[in-house]
C-alpha cells in the first residue's frame, strides 16, 4: 500500500505553529510527518529558521501514530555517529515510529556562514556514502568499524538499541548516478524533491537498476517524492519564493480535491511509494485539508 506524508519547513514560523500543524495532520490520516535540515530559510532569504534535530524529537513526542522523520539531514553539518544516536533516541521519544534521511547538502551559504567546510559536489556525495553507510551498521547492527576518507568509527556501539529492529533510513535527492546507488547500498528508500511524474517513472528505473547491481531486491527500497500543494502562483511563491521555480516541476497548483487526487494518483502511478506534500510556512491550511482530502480517497 503507498504511503503519504507531509514535509513541513522550519523557517518563519514558531514551535507552537508547527506543533499545531503536526497534529492537525495526523488526526486528517498522513502516514508520516518530516522535517527539514537548514539553518537558514531554504530559499536563503530569511535566517529564521529551527533546528532539525531538536524538531525531530518534538515531532516525536507531540505525535502518537505517524511515523516521524527528517527529509533530511545534511550529512556535512553533523558527524554521522551523533546522528544515529540522536535517531535512537528519537525513536525512544515516538516509541518506535522514527525515520532518518540522509543528504549530500547544497546550501554552500549555511556552510560559510557557520564554519563548514563546502566540499565540492563528487567529495560531499562521497561524504554521505560513508555516513550512510556509518548510520546504517550503527542503526541496523549496533556497531560499527568505519575507515573512510571522511567517516572514522572504532568499534562505535549504539546503546540503546532503537525501539524498531529495523529503523529506516531514507537517502534524499535527485542523482541518479551516485545518489540513487548510495540508496540501493545504504537506504531503505529513496526520497525525491519536486520532479514530475514522467521524470520519477526514470527515477525509480534508475533506482532498480542499482538495486540489481548491489544485490538487492527492489522492492526493499522505497521510492519517495516530494510535492508542492498550493492554490495558485502567489500561494506558490508565498511559501517558496526564489525557489518557486526550482520546485514548479513538483507542484499541484488548484483548489480542486479532484485536481489533488489526480496529481497523487499519477505519482502512483510513476512508482512512487510514498508521496510527500511539501508545505512552508505561511502555513497554508486549505492546502493541507485538500492534500488530506485526496490522500483519503487514495488510500481507500
Amino acid at each position: 500500500m503507498p504511503t503519504f506524508g507531509l514535509q513541513t519547513g522550519l523557517q518563519n514560523t514558531s514551535a507552537a505553529e508547527l506543533l499545531g500543524l503536526w497534529r492537525r495532520a495526523e488526526d486528517a490520516g498522513f502516514d508520516a510527518i518530516t522535517v527539514w535540515d537548514h539553518l537558514y530559510s531554504s530559499d536563503l532569504s530569511s535566517y529564521e529558521c529551527h533546528e532539525a534535530v531538536a524538531m525531530h524529537a518534538a515531532l516525536a513526542a507531540a505525535t502518537t501514530r505517524v511515523r516521524c522523520g527528517c527529509l533530511v539531514y545534511c550529512a556535512g553539518y553533523r558527524h554521522p555517529g551523533v546522528l544515529a544516536k540522536a535517531a535512537a533516541t528519537i525513536d525512544h521519544l515516538s516509541g518506535g515510529r522514527a525515520e532518518i534521511g540522509l543528504g549530500a547538502g547544497w546550501a554552500e551559504a549555511e556552510y560559510a556562514a557557520f564554519g563548514i567546510r563546502f566540499p565540492p559536489l563528487g567529495e560531499r556525495l562521497d561524504l554521505l556514502d560513508e555516513a550512510a553507510a556509518a548510520v546504517r551498521a550503527l542503526l541496523h547492527d549496533g556497531k560499527a568499524d568505519v575507515a573512510g576518507a571522511h567517516v572514522r568509527l572504532r568499534d562505535a556501539r549504539l546503546e540503546p538499541r532503537p525501539v524498531q529492529p529495523h529503523l529506516p533510513i531514507w537517502i534524499g535527492g535527485a542523482g541518479e548516478r551516485r545518489t540513487a546507488r548510495v540508496a540501493a547500498r545504504n537506504g531503505d528508500g529513496w526520497n525525491v524533491p519536486f520532479v514530475a511524474p514522467d521524470v520519477l517513472a526514470r527515477k525509480r528505473r534508475a533506482l532498480d537498476d542499482h538495486c540489481g547491481a548491489e544485490g538487492r531486491d527492489p522492492g526493499d527500497v522505497l521510492l519517495g517524492v516530494n510535492v508542492v500543494f498550493s492554490d495558485d502562483e502567489a500561494s506558490l511563491r508565498a511559501q517558496f519564493g526564489p525557489r518557486a521555480e526550482a520546485v514548479r516541476a513538483g507542484a499541484v497548483v488548484g483548489t480542486s480535491v479532484e485536481e489533488a487526487t489526480d496529481a497523487l494518483g499519477r505519482y502512483l502511478a510513476a512508482g512512487a511509494d510514498q508521496v510527500n506534500v511539501a508545505l512552508r510556512a505561511p502555513w497554508n491550511h486549505g492546502a493541507l485539508d485538500r492534500a488530506a482530502e485526496a490522500v483519503a480517497s487514495l488510500a481507500h
